[in-house]
């Protein structure tokens, strides 16, 4: 209980993990990259641009120094958008040792490389015990103590234990995995399904229509997580199905409301100057459209998207065609 656990990353979901640690009777201290957001969190135990309302324990502390935050913890959890956890895992290779433990729960993949984001600590860092937390965990809802649950995926038994230690509650149920491979995959693909899931719930599309689009886009994210590496019985757990299905129905997924946007009418350009936060769907989007092409993978969802974000093409067109996509035996992936 006396353990000190490092948070980098003070977005809605970096807090939400510090707040549950901390209730939880751990110290914390969060990085926060602007030294104002940092002095926001002491001085009022409030985040109100990412996560309004909520009261942060008296035991999270917000700080700048990187620095300090990885030599006050042991266990650090990395949680920041994909396309900049290169640049932070260099910065945090200066002030790491064999000692350390690494969990991330950052949701896509690189873009330039299709690596995935423990690859990215592996090399950027000396830390071999690397983990990943992935779920259908949204930020606001855990903060505000409902019941939830996740997955810690690791093929260290340590680093599964030391945080079940830290974050499972009344409230939060920690479930293990040694698959990481397919945590992350799967954490990454049900981002470019949301995205579809807002545009059919901005066209008004019916529960038929949403129900079509997980199943087929769980047959998608299990065929490009085999082809990574991943088990296929991950995908019908909580980074699999619960995720996609949390994601795919809730307002409060960031992807699913710039889907709903782009059914508005809105362009995506538009849509990401006026947001504050991430939606990691856009740009995995392009990393897995990359990747199934350059592997000769049919993902005809991730196809539609890709054309919707970055080609030019309609959303009554791309429905249209992806309607027509010729269909075969449904579990083969």
């Amino acid at each position: 209980m006396d353990e000190r656990i490092g948070v980098i990353g003070s977005g809605s979901w970096g807090t939400t993990l510090a707040k549950v640690a901390a209730e939880n009777g751990r110290k914390v201290l969060l990085w926060a990259r602007r030294p104002e957001l940092s002095d926001e969190i002491n001085r009022t135990r409030r985040n109100q641009g990412y996560l309004p309302d909520i009261a942060l324990p008296p035991s999270l502390e917000a700080t700048p120094d990187l620095e300090r935050v990885c030599a006050s913890a042991k266990l650090l959890v990395v949680v920041v958008p994909s396309h900049g956890m290169r640049e932070i895992a260099y910065a945090l290779g200066n002030h790491l040792d064999g000692e350390h433990v690494i969990v991330h729960a950052t949701k896509g993949i690189e873009r330039e490389s299709y690596k995935r984001m423990s690859e990215v600590l592996r090399e950027e860092t000396c830390v071999r015990r690397i983990g990943v937390l992935s779920g259908p965990n949204l930020a606001r809802e855990l903060a505000l103590g409902q019941p939830a649950g996740t997955l810690i995926a690791s093929r260290y038994a340590e680093v599964f234990a030391r945080c079940q230690r830290v974050f499972g509650n009344g409230y939060f149920r920690v479930y293990a995995s040694q698959d990481v491979v397919g945590a992350e995959v799967g954490g990454a693909f049900k981002n470019v399904v949301a995205l579809a899931a807002g545009v059919a719930s901005g066209l008004g599309l019916g529960d038929n229509s949403k129900a079509l689009l997980i199943t087929r886009g769980l047959a998608e994210m299990a065929k490009l997580g085999i082809a990574m590496g991943g088990e296929l019985v991950t995908f019908a757990g909580m980074a699999g199905i619960g995720d996609l299905i949390a994601t795919c129905s809730s307002s409060l997924s960031r992807n699913h409301q710039v889907g709903e946007r782009l059914a508005r009418g809105e362009t995506i350009e538009h849509i990401q100057a006026h947001m504050q936060m991430v939606a990691e769907g856009v740009k995995t989007t392009r990393a897995v459209q990359d990747f199934a092409l350059r592997h000769r993978l049919e993902l005809p969802i991730v196809r539609a998207v890709h054309r919707l974000l970055y080609e030019g093409c309609d959303i009554a067109r791309a429905l249209t065609d992806l309607m027509a996509t010729p269909t075969g035996m449904e579990l083969e992936v």
